[in-house]
């Protein structure tokens, strides 16, 4: 019987679009050492990139007191993060669907590790404003490619999980972890500078990453987008062979079909996220992930306030919000084991749910700090999820033409939205207390509920290679 399917796949594997040859290759060849490598490297790349994503909340207290900074111009240093996030995330979009995913990855590390490196030796506060836009810059795009590059690399069983295990090492381990990597640093170094130490020891795994990541190939996917098939061949002969370096004298054909003319003469146009029916998948995911980031980043950067207000010292309430976070990475971890299990619509579905109930219910049950941190996990884990799965469902609903940009706008626009939206969460916080903030909270997850009934579902199907050739097929459109 397993003969008699492998056969039936190798036939429709090369025979079938380009989409179905590629998906064919990825599910003969399975999950193989070289898989698991470029796995390893682009999530060392990630894990540091969220520590520096809380490097800011790191080393706040000793800036206040060393250079006299107020909580505006901290909170500031925070919005050029994430401001630059989300133009990073658009620019890096717009490249990689024209000249390929592995440079940028590259290019993010640099920028990202220059910004690190100038925020360790800022001279001033407009310094280190700069060096804190330039590090969210590459922040944003190092994501960003991550993501796609995770999606591109596997076949439909396992790509959820892939891309799910970046959330599970940024969300989930790299925010967990951030507070006792400040702590190691202010316990190794001291005086009025020892902050300077958090960036600058930041900027040497970045280095380690850069070098582990010249043996990070272009994804086949890309190159047979753009007709460059010899090329494809080679790197998927190297994940069959667990091989990432070295010579390769007889690559295997695993493609032969060529992409449509007008994909290959396009090099991957941005518009093409933006209008038809890709517009509609874009607009919906953009207002899904608005609402996910919303909740979270509100969550995140409020609830030590919130308890503080409720008469707790400031160390107990980073303890308290430490413990909540443990949702975090519990809810990515979820997420990425889901993914290869339950279609996206469904997860996010619930996931909603429970989010609205665990607000509602922090809004109104949460009388004593026991509910409280009962309900606040269960807030960050249903929050956790959302955000991993639609990370995992953005990449799968572009042909790869469009892929990066798509993506990337949609990863954009959730940064935004947790740039603003805690702004919006504080007034209401000091308007209406607890229960007004939540119940707006538990409003966002009912409005992403509903939009992500809309999209086409993607779970277990190739991804669109040539929309020309693909479309319907794989959709149904």
């Amino acid at each position: 019987m397993e003969k008699k399917s492998e056969a039936a796949l190798d036939q429709a594997s090369s025979k079938g679009t380009l989409a179905h040859q590629i998906e064919g290759a990825y599910q003969r060849i399975g999950v193989t050492g070289a898989h698991r490598q470029i796995v390893l490297m682009i999530l060392l790349g990630v894990f540091f990139d969220a520590l520096e994503q809380n490097a800011v909340g790191i080393t706040g207290p000793v800036l206040r007191e060393s250079w006299g900074l107020g909580a505006g111009e901290i909170g500031f240093l925070n919005t050029m993060t994430f401001t630059a996030t989300a133009l990073g995330r658009v620019a890096t979009g717009l490249i990689v669907d024209k000249y390929g995913r592995r440079n940028m990855l590259v290019i993010n590390l640099i920028i990202f590790a220059g910004g690190s490196l100038l925020c360790a030796v800022a001279l001033n506060y407009p310094i280190l404003a700069a060096g804190r836009f330039i590090v969210g810059f590459g922040l944003g795009g190092e994501i960003a490619v991550a993501v796609i590059m995770m999606a591109e690399f596997f076949a439909a069983k396992h790509r959820g999980t892939a891309v799910g295990l970046i959330n599970v090492t940024a969300a989930g381990l790299g925010n967990m972890l951030a507070p006792a990597f400040g702590i190691l640093v202010f316990t190794l170094f001291d005086g009025p500078d020892k902050w300077r130490w958090v960036f600058g020891l930041l900027f040497i795994p970045a280095l380690l990453v850069m070098f582990f990541r010249r043996y990070v190939p272009e994804t086949p996917r890309f190159l047979a987008s753009q007709g460059r098939l010899d090329e494809a061949n080679m790197v998927i002969t190297r994940l069959a062979r667990g091989k990432l370096s070295g010579r390769i004298d007889d690559p295997e054909a695993y493609i032969t079909a060529v992409p449509g003319p007008a994909v290959i003469e396009s090099k991957g146009h941005w518009k093409d996220a933006l209008r038809g029916r890709l517009l509609k998948r874009t607009v919906l995911l953009c207002v899904a992930v608005c609402m996910s980031y919303a909740a979270q980043i509100s969550m995140l950067t409020l609830m030590p306030t919130i308890l503080v207000s409720r008469g707790y010292a400031l160390n107990t309430s980073l303890w308290f919000t430490l413990i909540m976070q443990s949702g975090s990475l519990i809810g990515a971890a979820t997420a990425a084991f889901l993914a290869s299990r339950l279609p996206r619509k469904k997860v996010l579905t619930a996931a909603a749910i429970l989010g609205c109930a665990a607000g509602l219910s922090m809004a109104f049950l949460a009388n004593d700090i026991v509910l409280v941190v009962l309900f606040g996990v269960l807030f960050n884990f249903s929050v956790i999820i959302l955000n991993t799965t639609i990370w995992l469902f953005a990449p799968e609903l572009y042909p790869t033409r469009t892929r990066g940009f798509g993506t990337s706008i949609i990863l954009a626009a959730g940064s935004l939205s947790g740039g603003l939206f805690p702004l919006i969460s504080g007034v209401i916080f000091d308007a209406a207390g607890l229960m007004g903030m939540f119940t707006t909270l538990a409003g966002l997850f009912i409005i992403l509920g509903v939009v992500v009934q809309f999209p086409p579902e993607t779970f277990g199907q190739p991804l669109e290679e040539d929309a020309t050739e693909d479309e319907g097929a794989i959709y149904g459109h």
